[in-house]
């Protein structure tokens, strides 16, 4: 292989066989920066191997040719090359030149998107998701840019695997005066959001000696998966017009229960009082634990929300909530007020896990709720979701006719009974499926198989907080349209 020198614009040429379409790989390498030309070299070579244009077997020019063809330094070849022997990529002996190392595996890289998404879907009520177009984008760049100016130094190091003292501390204020829970700041752990709160308790009762946990069913579809991970069952215990039946409870033999007294999800009824001081009174027979999911605990449009079920009862009652349906699910954030009994367990397996939550995602946090700016959000998210709960009743009323809304008047779903006529259950969804119109039945929620009651017609689970009124109302008339087909 000989140098040919230089072409019309300037650039290093490359003879014939330098001029291969592998070789040709290095020419934007050699380009480079004096200061970055030697690893651009060998980040191109290496891709050249990775990608499979230069083939396990191939022998590469000699560190002098190559250096000519490309117009560069010979050391600057021969370290390019060293350096992916090293690596694996290359393989070379004495008098024998230099060759293609059959190590390496083309690899086929690929960025794909997992997020739950509804492609397609003209209407889509499936429950869960907020309205992420109101998130504050600008008051949440404000708080960034003053966490930036005043964070000490030294909490950039890792946290205490609980959460930022400041956290903590705004975090107690608000759950007892929003929520009246018993929020000591040295019992709350800041945790990943409601699901990573969810597997730390899995652990921490495993570590007990309880096998078990009992889940209301219906319930929550990702609890099953999230307490297998911490290699805790689940048992589905019914629920009935007051809350999760005693009875069934009872005969369980379980010692923890996961429930959602606030807004029962998906259901959307409230515990009532005599419940509450059941399911409390259950917990003590058996020495055993209330696990509080508070999902939506902040939206309730006809009345203030009812406190928190932990707020009874300490230490029998563990109590989680995120910013997932208020700000954004992504910002993956949430709290954990932790019994005594179950604290030391909860926090050393937040430590094993990721050691402690982002250090700037906290103090942000934290100044959002000292400054207001988290109240102010609730309440603007709380107006909006009352209006569009509203819209959705009226527009039900409007082209379905005779539909049952039941639940109280919070959070981000209702449940909708639809008169007969429109059923079987099955044939009806698969009209909206074919119309385009993404709903989820109440059967989807429940732990143990359940069959369609046709006794009760149709019975839907409707999300709304992630749809403007306008679309809320279009959605609904397309069900009718396609019910009517």
């Amino acid at each position: 292989m000989t140098s040919s020198g230089t072409n019309p614009e300037g650039r290093p040429a490359v003879s014939e066989s330098a001029g291969s379409p592998a070789w040709e790989l290095l020419l934007p390498a050699v380009s480079a920066p004096a200061r970055t030309r030697g690893r651009s070299l060998q980040a191109a070579l290496r891709e050249a191997v990775r990608c499979g244009r230069l083939v396990p077997g191939t022998r590469l020019p000699s560190s002098r040719d190559l250096a000519a063809d490309l117009g560069v330094s010979r050391g600057l070849v021969t370290e390019a090359y060293e350096q992916l022997t090293a690596e694996g990529y290359l393989r070379s002996g004495r008098g024998a030149g230099t060759w293609v190392g059959g190590a390496v595996r083309a690899a086929h890289p690929r960025a794909r998107d997992l997020a739950p998404r509804t492609p397609g879907a003209r209407a889509d009520f499936v429950a869960g998701t907020p309205d992420l177009s109101l998130f504050p984008r600008t008051a949440w760049a404000t708080a960034h840019r003053g966490v930036l100016a005043e964070l000490p130094h030294q909490d950039l190091g890792y946290p205490d695997p609980r959460g930022l003292p400041r956290l903590r501390a705004a975090l107690a204020e608000l759950l007892a005066r929003r929520r009246g829970a018993v929020a000591d700041p040295e019992r709350i752990v800041v945790v990943s959001g409601v699901a990573q709160a969810t597997t730390l308790l899995g652990f921490a009762l495993h570590a007990r000696g309880l096998p078990t946990v009992g889940v209301e069913d219906p319930g929550s579809p990702q609890h099953d998966a999230l307490y297998a991970a911490a290699g805790v069952a689940t048992v589905p215990v019914p629920l009935d017009d007051d809350g999760i039946s005693l009875g069934p409870l009872y005969d369980s033999d379980v010692r923890a229960v996961v429930t959602t007294p606030s807004h029962q999800f998906p259901t959307g009824i409230a515990y009532s009082a005599r419940r509450r001081a059941e399911l409390l009174d259950w917990a003590r027979s058996v020495d055993g634990f209330v696990l509080e999911d508070d999902y939506d605990g902040d939206f309730r449009y006809d009345r203030a929300p009812v406190g928190a079920l932990q707020g009874l009862d300490p230490d029998r009652v563990a109590y989680a909530g995120s910013v997932s349906k208020s700000l954004a699910p992504g910002l993956r954030l949430g709290w954990l007020l932790v019994p005594e009994a179950l604290a030391d367990e909860v926090v050393e397996r937040k430590r094993t896990m990721d050691l402690g939550h982002p250090t700037l995602d906290q103090a942000l946090f934290a100044r959002f709720v000292e400054r207001g700016d988290y109240d102010r959000q609730l309440r603007r998210c709380q107006r909006a979701y009352r209006e569009r709960r509203d819209a959705l009743v009226s527009a039900l009323d409007e082209h379905l006719p005779g539909t049952e809304v039941s639940g109280i008047a919070a959070g981000l779903h209702v449940i909708a009974t639809l008169p007969h006529r429109y059923g079987p259950q099955e044939r009806f969804l698969a009209r909206l499926a074919a119309a385009g119109v993404t709903v989820r039945p109440l059967t989807d929620y429940a732990h143990a198989r359940a069959e369609p009651d046709e006794k009760r017609g149709v019975r839907l689970v409707l999300g709304y907080a992630h749809l403007p009124e306008t679309r809320i109302r279009d959605g609904v008339r397309l069900m009718a349209e396609a019910a009517r087909d």
